[in-house]
């Protein structure tokens, strides 16, 4: 009774040290695959199963039997699992008539340097042959191991369903946002060209109204609904006809002169970089394209009319003049593979500077019947406008001019009686009549390829004008490229 109650509390001891892990050699693999756990985890196992047998005399003798040389070999194995080769500062001192201390201390010197995980192996081996419950003991615990570890995927894996989800409705709900917000955009854009068209028809369907239901005010506003209804699908299906044709016929231009395209000749005889859009992503209705057909806009239909532009003696000049067709432009989406073109030739590259506006003068060609234009800036937006100068110039040279700021223009509208405003197209009797073809609007053109083209209205001087006037403080660099079609 006196030995079973000491190596108890010998087993106790090692149960508070058995934290310490050391490296499995070849031995603790095999014990793996053999018992399904590390060698230290399955000694812990080993030890706690030893422990519960042997903790109480009732127990004893019933689940495992083991001789005296046997519980002093255990005991050893415990010793030097825990502490190594024997040491007299972790042994404790046994008087001369304590037998059963001298026993374990000779046994533990006698494992010499035996390694810790050579007793651990041992220690295992030898409960394992003393008694048969050891393997379902380990094998329960092997079974609520794999029972965790399962549970522990399994939510995991509701966690991550879970979050992808939570990203899918996310990103439904982003979508649908855009879906609305686009929706929204189309409509205000609807309803900005709806109240254009019927401003402009106003009087005319009044008048008709009137005369076809004379008293009648509810029938005349369903009749004036029905033709602003009638007039809005006629003028939107006329306009995206009209811009499927110049497409097809600027795409075919462009296949004519894909093999040579004859460029402008500029200042320093460099001629800007010619090229053939193949990539083009059209805008359906942009600003300038709005205004313009809002401007020209008929009662019956969209028709091309001349732009008036009266004189400083208030006389009006457009019978003398050819009318102007609308200007087409696009986008492109290579912009890097545009401006590395265009970095080499420095005089497609320019500087502009805050609060300067450059006017880039093209002289129509007796060759080119269509002007192209193409232009890109670094890291911000800058205005852009094309205007017509109808003057003859005696050279075909592509001209720069940099303004500061619109001061020389203002000066120049002070000292006329009637302050127009040059770049709405007014003709003025110490200048050149001018007319607007695209009113200048601030560009994101650091984002993509701004493009467009025109066809020759006349001979005369096209004015492509970068404003940057409204910057106080950045300058921007502009690349660009001017050609003609035959």
């Amino acid at each position: 009774m006196a030995d079973t109650d000491k190596l108890t509390s010998e087993v106790k001891t090692m149960s508070l040290q058995n934290g310490e892990n050391t490296s499995p050699d070849k031995s603790s693999d095999d014990f793996i695959s053999q018992w399904g756990f590390p060698l230290p985890d399955l000694y812990k196992l080993a030890l706690r199963f030893y422990k519960g047998t042997t903790n109480g005399s009732e127990k004893d003798g019933k689940a495992i039997h083991l001789t005296y040389k046997e519980k002093l070999r255990l005991v050893a194995y415990t010793k030097q699992a825990a502490h190594g080769k024997y040491r007299n500062d972790v042994s404790p001192d046994v008087g001369f008539l304590d037998v059963v201390g001298n026993d374990r201390r000779q046994a533990w010197q006698s494992l010499g340097d035996m390694s810790k995980e050579s007793a651990m192996v041992e220690f295992i081996k030898l409960v394992d042959s003393q008694c048969s419950l050891l393997r379902p003991y380990i094998e329960a615990h092997k079974a609520e191991n794999m029972e965790k570890i399962k549970k522990q995927r399994e939510a995991e894996e509701q966690r991550r369903r879970e979050e992808e989800e939570k990203e899918r409705k996310r990103l439904e709900e982003e979508a649908q946002r855009q879906l609305e917000m686009e929706r929204k955009r189309q409509i205000e854009q609807e309803t900005q060209i709806r109240t254009a068209l019927n401003q402009q028809t106003a009087v005319q369907f009044s008048q008709y109204a009137s005369q076809q239901c004379p008293g009648n005010k509810q029938q005349q506003e369903e009749l004036i609904r029905q033709l602003q209804e009638q007039h809005f699908q006629q003028y939107m299906q006329q306009v995206y006809q009209q811009q499927l044709l110049h497409q097809q016929q600027q795409y075919q231009q462009l296949q004519q002169n894909m093999s040579s395209v004859a460029p402008t000749t500029t200042t320093n005889n460099n001629p800007n970089v010619t090229t053939v859009i193949t990539k083009t992503e059209t805008k359906e209705i942009t600003q300038a394209q709005q205004q313009q057909m809002q401007q020209q806009q008929q009662p019956n239909g969209p028709t091309s009319v001349p732009t008036e532009q009266p004189d400083t003696n208030g006389n009006k000049e457009d019978h003398e003049l050819p009318p102007l067709a609308a200007a087409s432009m696009w986008t492109r989406k290579d912009i890097k593979e545009f401006k590395e073109s265009l970095r080499k030739d420095k005089d497609s590259v320019i500087k502009i500077g805050s609060g300067e506006t450059v006017t880039v003068r093209v002289p129509t060609h007796e060759d080119g019947s269509c002007l192209f234009w193409e232009f890109s800036t670094d890291y911000y937006d800058i205005g852009f406008g094309v205007y017509f100068e109808w003057t003859v110039e005696p050279s075909n040279a592509v001209t720069v001019h940099v303004s500061e700021s619109s001061d020389e223009e203002d000066l120049e509208e002070e000292q006329q009686e009637n302050k127009v405003d040059v770049e709405q197209g007014s003709k003025q009797d110490n200048r050149p009549p001018t007319d607007e073809i695209i009113p200048v609007y601030r560009r994101d053109c650091h984002e993509e390829v701004y493009c467009g083209s025109h066809a020759y209205p006349g001979q005369g001087v096209y004015l492509l004008k970068f404003d940057n006037s409204y910057s106080l403080w950045r300058s921007k660099t502009l690349y660009y490229r001017v050609y003609y079609s035959r």
